[in-house]
């Protein structure tokens, strides 16, 4: 081929070349001001935000990192709040007023939650229940204690029990579930699938956080003047990097022996008082669509009522009729009056 035939050719590359990198050059200054306006409205809206939602409790070293804690009222046995999975301190904000009025009340963000810092990893019940120790500890919050746990923090309340039989004098268990639930084949997979959901999220959190794109998913959510103040601050919560690492590893730990293993070791509570609540709408709030979850359900309720009969020899149940999963949120005084049993029959011993 001369010179003359491969000229057009050679012109023609170039020109491919110049487009392409034209294209390119587009495309990096449209993906950097999409990356700049991300940052400035997180920015912006987190200021927003900081603005509208403030710190309850404060902030007390357990380690190197820092814990949230809010304690009201005065008296003894003081009573510990442990919340539920990806619940706050503020899933109290219904039961601790009125609990406070009769002895003193400490309600605390576990480590990622709101305005605690991140901690160890994995957030496993035996790491969650030293470092709630600590933080009393160091915000000179003195034994007896009377504990309570939603959900996921009844098996924190029991290992503590279990590791410091001698500071804890009573206990409230609402919606904890038996130590022998068996989930059937079908909800175990929808529990996994959720679980690698929860995964895949994590991996991106910060990204997503970052460039203010899980602030704008939820900003209605978050804005919406029609929702509690306690709910928009949840919402607020929610997107928060550290949030979602916690609670997935949370959620992990659930499916990790060396809790059940932990729960073991913690025994009973010997002839300390118990109540458990038990929720009477559904399961976890979720319709029965099936036999397997009307037989799960059956499971659920049945291992709550035989846990106060084998826990203690002072232990009773109660079904909360009218309230699905969240009792501190439907019911919340079914929790206080609880509570406040528990605290007469210790107070009279």
């Amino acid at each position: 081929m001369n010179k003359l035939s491969s000229a057009p050719i050679q012109s023609s590359r170039r020109n491919v070349i110049r487009c392409l990198y034209t294209i390119a050059l587009i495309a990096a200054a449209l993906a950097f001001a999409v990356t700049i306006a991300g940052i400035s409205y997180q920015t912006f809206e987190a200021k927003a935000d900081a603005r509208r939602f403030h710190q309850e409790g404060k902030s007390v070293d357990v380690g190197g990192y820092k814990l949230n804690i809010n304690c009201t009222g005065q008296g003894s046995p003081t009573v510990i709040l442990e919340s539920g999975l990806e619940v706050p301190a503020i899933g109290w904000r219904f039961v601790q007023p009125d609990v406070s009025k009769f002895t003193r009340v400490c309600s605390y963000d576990r480590a990622g939650y709101a305005w605690s810092d991140s901690g160890p990893f994995p957030r496993t019940h035996a790491q969650i229940v030293q470092e709630l120790h600590t933080l009393l500890r160091n915000a000179r919050e003195t034994p007896p204690y009377i504990l309570v746990g939603h959900s996921f923090g009844t098996t924190n309340v029991r290992i503590c029990n279990g590791l410091y039989p001698n500071e804890v004098v009573g206990m409230v268990l609402a919606e904890g579930g038996p130590d022998d639930l068996k989930f059937p084949a079908s909800i175990l997979k929808l529990s996994l699938d959720n679980l690698k959901e929860r995964q895949r999220n994590r991996t991106f959190a910060l990204i997503r956080f970052t460039l203010g794109i899980s602030r704008y998913l939820v900003r209605k959510k978050i804005e919406n003047p029609a929702s509690s103040h306690g709910a928009q601050e949840w919402w607020y919560d929610s997107i928060q990097p550290k949030f979602v690492a916690a609670t997935t590893t949370e959620v992990e730990n659930i499916f990790n022996e060396d809790g059940a293993n932990d729960l073991k070791r913690a025994g009973t509570l010997g002839d300390k008082p118990l109540i458990v609540l038990i929720a009477g709408k559904g399961m976890w709030g979720l319709p029965l669509v099936s036999q397997d979850w009307v037989d799960l359900r059956k499971m659920w309720v049945d291992g709550q009522m035989r846990l106060a009969q084998q826990l203690t020899s002072r232990g009773k149940w109660l079904i909360v009729s009218d309230s699905a999963h969240m009792i501190p949120y439907e019911r919340p005084d079914a929790i206080v009056s609880a509570v406040r049993e528990i605290y007469a029959s210790v107070s009279l011993q």
